[in-house]
């Protein structure tokens, strides 16, 4: 499903240079939960978002079902990260201004593929009532718990149903139970819908429930 070669991400600033990532390596098979831990600076959400296109390398090439997403143009890049990927960030990075509902529609309104905006809607509510918001569909975020907030911004990267599911710590902001809830959802969507999932995360209990446990330290890919 996802290959990386040789990865390396620098970053300058004047004379200086400072390299977070270093020669990375790895596949990711279809329907796999692969894990991405290690100590904080040690380049794992730096490799979470060149694998979903969200940043370039430095150096090396990142594959999708054998196309190289490294050297597509903007276009393409967009269109796989609408409909192919989902991304699920710490911080929600919901809008302020919209509601629940609107938040998790946004991303299918804005894709290139004309869609009925009432079957979005419907579907938008669909998902937020699998995750147990069927009653908080017009709050906006500063009117929803972290745990909330949250399964908001799952639904919204589902809503474009897509193949590869990136987390970046999506448990680092939330309570226990609140992170349990959505170590198990992820699990879920891994087992009964065969979504691909890839996360960055500090948690060794969401980590355990992965197939696959990746470990980086100083930008590279120590144990496997």
């Amino acid at each position: 499903m996802l290959k990386a070669l040789h990865l390396q991400k620098t970053y300058r600033q004047g004379p200086k240079a400072l390299t977070v990532l270093k020669d990375v390596s790895l596949e990711v098979k279809r329907s796999e939960m692969l894990s991405i831990v290690g100590p904080s600076g040690a380049g794992k959400s730096t490799l979470l978002h060149i694998l979903g296109g969200l940043d370039t390398p430095t150096h090396g090439k990142v594959f999708v079902d054998g196309a190289c997403l490294t050297t597509m143009d903007e276009r393409r890049q967009a269109a796989i990260r609408n409909k192919v990927f989902g991304f699920v960030f710490q911080f929600y990075h919901l809008l302020r201004e919209f509601t629940a509902l609107e938040n998790v529609m946004l991303p299918a309104c804005v894709s290139r593929e004309p869609r009925c905006v009432s079957d979005v809607r419907k579907k938008a509510e669909a998902l937020l009532d699998f995750l147990g918001l069927s009653q908080r569909l017009k709050h906006r975020p500063a009117e929803l718990s972290g745990g909330e907030q949250q399964r908001v911004a799952v639904a919204r990267a589902l809503i474009n149903d897509p193949e590869v599911l990136f987390c970046d710590e999506p448990t680092g902001n939330l309570d226990f139970e609140s992170g349990r809830h959505i170590q198990e959802l992820l699990m879920r969507l891994n087992k009964e819908k065969g979504m691909t999932v890839v996360l960055v995360t500090h948690s060794p209990e969401l980590a355990r429930g992965s197939h696959r446990i990746l470990k980086i330290f100083d930008g590279r890919i120590v144990t496997e």
